[in-house]
């Protein structure tokens, strides 16, 4: 099964999308780590996303479409993928059809802004292995270091409250228009982001199999 998960920055996606990976047994791709990625080993990508990164816009889409076309060619994707940050504008869409990309359903995961800034801004990355954390929903064990891999777990600079409003303003007006695409092909499954994770998951799950 092909799947997007749409959502604004900070609604829960990557989660439950590795959540329902373990599930259904199919990954989860995240252009967002691909892209930081391939900003931390300073690829021709990288360099050119990186600027745009930092001001919270999003990186042209011939960047992230070439990203992506190499991630689903590979072997890990034959019986399936979600999608978590791709696509984000409806060109992008147009792009992923265009390519060939047959896509089952699309689920939405819904969420106040006024919990999204509270959420993001106690969101940790790992330096190492990009695992992510929570201040207070999902600490590490030891204080500012991985559980996974023992690197730094930092605050990334597009989580902070004066770039999280940035990002917000850039949801509504360039990815937002993504829901009306996809309702419009039946697609689109829209999930109310709940305050415990496993709750939210219930409701992702029962969308996806409904």
């Amino acid at each position: 099964m092909n799947l997007i998960f749409l959502g604004a920055p900070g609604a829960g996606k990557g989660t439950q999308a590795e959540i329902v990976c373990d599930k259904l047994g199919i990954p989860a791709i995240s252009t967002g780590n691909m892209l930081r990625e391939a900003v931390k080993n300073g690829t021709p990508a990288g360099l050119a996303a990186k600027e745009r990164m930092d001001k919270g816009d999003l990186v042209p889409d011939d960047i992230v479409i070439g990203i992506l076309k190499d991630r689903i060619a590979q072997d890990d994707c034959k019986n399936g993928f979600i999608l978590d940050g791709f696509p984000r504008t409806v060109e992008q869409a147009e792009a992923l059809e265009k390519m060939g990309v047959k896509i089952d359903k699309v689920i939405e995961i819904s969420v106040p802004d006024e919990k999204i800034i509270a959420r993001l801004s106690g969101r940790r990355v790992c330096e190492g292995c990009g695992a992510s954390y929570h201040m207070e929903y999902k600490p590490t064990k030891t204080e500012g270091i991985c559980d996974s891999c023992g690197a730094k777990v930092v605050q990334r600079v597009d989580d902070k409250p004066e770039t999280v409003l940035s990002r917000l303003e850039t949801y509504r007006e360039k990815t937002a228009p993504l829901k009306g695409y996809y309702e419009n092909k039946g697609m689109l499954k829209t999930v109310i982001g709940q305050d415990e994770i496993a709750d939210t998951s219930k409701l992702t799950l029962a969308a996806i199999e409904g």
